[in-house]
């Protein structure tokens, strides 16, 4: 199917849909980088005008990653309700921005967007999300309400839980006590203690999962834990008795990008089985942290659609979310800054792809969060992570990740810290999950308004972590 559109003399064509929506992207870096880019802000203006007089039935019809070379594209496709569908089924992409728009106004516009989630394909979110304003990105999905659950509940209005980042270079387990102490002295570590592992073996895996699991029974803490490591090392470590929370993996939006990562649709399925076969959440029973980030199917050389043609690195990502959603996770987060600057160059570019991911998310009904980052050699500083945090914060956003002092000393990035919880609860007057905030009060770490009390070092309880072997 090809696409014209007319603007002030000048027609622009556009050589199917995977041609269209990448042209109507915002500018980025990567989708220039992949040659998919709009050539002039009047093309792409062009394209969003196009783009928004498409039927979503389109996107059933014409796909962007071909049915029958692609098992994420068979996922999305084979598990499309058509009954959820169907409220929206007639109307075009403009027509479903309005739609969204319209609904945010009304006091129901949560239980009308869960409704028609199961109904919606990433692409037709993603289309959307192309033509909507940052303000319109922030204002739906602060309509939306997504909820997941372990020990601690997630996604809760009013409430931004945070993921503590323990990370070291050595997996110390002196250096992560530390930094574990430090963030849950402010109030961090409500979404999960999770560590990037410094490498992926099994022993050292396990010996970080029973360090986590004996400080949550030490202090009596409503946490869970996980060990970022690949997901077979984990189903191996659930095979082996080791007290494993969640199972994380990091996904992508295509086939090929997945196997680079060394995983499959089935492979994601089993996995989040094994880790519900443990039954070891208490308010429920979401197992699955899930990673993605725009740019990771172009860097790994699998990011091609339908024709051969690149597909933009946004829809792209929107498709890992379409994946996602059939492992119901308890947390999942775009590390939206992390690639680099070859894919989001600035952060101008970041911020857009942040609102756009963290809005993607909650439409297709996940329990979205945003490690909202950048890697030292991007035109970007901590300046933009602050008004990144702040958007997300008003947005609604279920969770963010802190680190000490914004510096991942072990990824080599910089993300937020634990003190940017503190402000963004501060500033909009979000708690931390119910769960953890009761635990905090009950040590007199928090107010009864959830805000975190200074810790008397004489006789704080956590103190004792410093004492770690």
């Amino acid at each position: 199917m090809r696409f014209t559109q007319t603007i002030s003399g000048t027609t622009y064509e556009f050589d199917g849909l995977v041609e269209l929506m990448a042209k109507a992207t915002p500018l980025r870096s990567g989708d220039q980088l992949a040659g998919c880019a709009a050539t002039s802000d009047a093309e792409r203006a062009a394209a969003a005008w196009q783009l928004a007089d498409v039927p979503l039935t389109t996107f059933l019809a014409e796909l962007v990653v071909p049915y029958e070379t692609d098992e994420v594209t068979r996922l999305i496709i084979d598990t499309h309700d058509r009954e959820a569908f169907a409220p929206v089924s007639h109307l075009t992409v403009g027509g479903f921005r309005d739609w969204l728009l319209e609904t945010a106004t009304l006091d129901d516009a949560a239980s009308r967007y869960s409704a028609v989630a199961p109904g919606l394909t990433p692409e037709m979110v993603a289309a959307t999300s192309k033509l909507m304003r940052n303000q319109d990105l922030i204002l739906v999905a602060s309509a939306a309400r997504v909820r997941s659950a372990f020990r601690t509940t997630i996604g809760l209005p009013g409430r931004i839980a945070t993921r503590l980042q323990p990370n070291h270079p050595t997996d110390d387990p002196r250096g992560i006590a530390a930094a574990t102490l430090d963030g849950l002295l402010m109030g961090c570590g409500d979404a999960v203690i999770g560590i990037n592992p410094a490498t992926d073996s099994p022993h050292a895996t396990a010996d970080l999962l029973h360090l986590l699991d004996d400080i949550r029974q030490r202090f009596s803490i409503p946490m869970q834990s996980c060990v970022l490591s690949h997901v077979t090392t984990t189903v191996d470590l659930i095979s082996r008795g080791v007290p494993v929370d969640l199972v994380f993996q990091s996904i992508a939006g295509t086939e090929p990008a997945n196997s680079s990562f060394g995983v499959t649709v089935p492979m994601l399925l089993e996995a989040n089985e094994a880790g519900r076969s443990l039954k070891r959440g208490t308010v429920g029973d979401n197992v699955m942290y899930l990673e993605t980030g725009q740019g990771s199917a172009l860097s790994a050389g699998a990011h091609l659609g339908t024709g051969g043609k690149p597909v933009d690195q946004q829809t792209l990502e929107t498709r890992a979310y379409g994946l996602a959603r059939a492992l119901e996770p308890l947390l999942i987060n775009t590390v939206v800054g992390f690639i680099g600057p070859e894919y989001l160059y600035d952060g101008k570019q970041i911020i857009r792809a942040g609102l756009e991911d963290h809005f993607c998310g909650k439409l297709l009904g996940l329990p979205m969060g945003v490690d909202v980052c950048y890697t030292n050699h991007a035109e970007a500083d901590q300046d933009d992570m602050d008004t990144l945090l702040t958007l997300l914060g008003v947005a609604g956003a279920a969770f963010v990740i802190a680190v000490p002092g914004a510096d991942d000393v072990m990824l080599g990035y910089q993300s937020l810290s634990f003190h940017d919880a503190l402000y963004v609860r501060q500033a909009l007057s979000l708690r931390p999950a119910p769960e953890f905030e009761e635990w905090l009060a009950g040590l007199g770490m928090a107010d009864a308004d959830g805000r975190i009390l200074p810790v008397d070092p004489a006789t704080s309880p956590l103190l004792a972590l410093t004492a770690a072997p």
